[in-house]
């Protein structure tokens, strides 16, 4: 019996976004494929926030305390996206994200739907976009209660945010109703699993191709 080679081909890595409102469950999802997905890392934010206590530089966020450092940044166009928060800049830088795409490396990005713009915007063939939508308002309300994490004003407001964020759903490559975790995580990992394999992504492909079709069969 003739043994079965095979052959791996080198690929080029994906962005995977992943965005929702807030109480959807895209955080616990991004969470759980890192943990369980060793092809994946997280998306590493620089940010000109102080860091808190129970944080780690380069781990959670890299902390620059030079705003005009970031700035330059931005102007010079390091950084696939950036945003102001609460007088905080928060940005991805390019490079790092560049260099793990041509290792063949992927990389996730738990951000809202203006940064995931503004990286479809310069990287548009490496991306790959998921919304999370929740089975209902109400059961977003339910969800954002039982965190017991804010107050009812901030509630409020998280769920009038929800509405705009969700307009948006018609930008994402796929859109998945969280009403089951387990099922929805499961499909995360189809769809994550199919734009590994797709053409354009296996750079050896064609080379492996013409090998194939040059090879004499006796």
């Amino acid at each position: 019996m003739m043994e079965t080679t095979v052959v791996p081909l080198k690929r080029r890595g994906l962005l995977l976004i992943l965005s929702s409102p807030s109480g959807a469950g895209k955080s616990t999802l991004t969470r759980n494929l890192v943990r369980e997905d060793r092809g994946i890392r997280l998306s590493i934010s620089v940010t000109t926030r102080h860091k808190r206590p129970s944080e780690i530089n380069n781990v959670h966020y890299t902390f620059m305390e030079n705003v005009a450092e970031f700035e330059e940044k931005r102007d010079r166009g390091d950084l696939l996206e950036w945003a102001q928060v609460h007088g905080n800049y928060y940005g991805t830088p390019r490079k790092a994200v560049e260099q793990a795409l041509s290792r063949g490396e992927d990389v996730m990005f738990d951000i809202d739907w203006q940064g995931t713009k503004q990286i479809v915007e310069k990287m548009r063939s490496d991306v790959v976009s998921v919304f999370i939508l929740p089975p209902s308002m109400e059961e977003l309300k339910a969800r954002l209660e039982r965190r017991a994490e804010d107050l009812p004003d901030v509630i409020a407001r998280r769920l009038r945010n929800a509405r705009d964020e969700i307009a948006q759903w018609e930008a994402y490559d796929y859109v998945l109703v969280n009403d089951d975790l387990d099922r929805t995580f499961s499909d995360l990992k189809a769809i994550l699993a199919a734009e590994r394999l797709r053409r354009e992504r296996q750079v050896e492909l064609s080379g492996f191709i013409e090998t194939l079709l040059s090879a004499a069969v006796e």
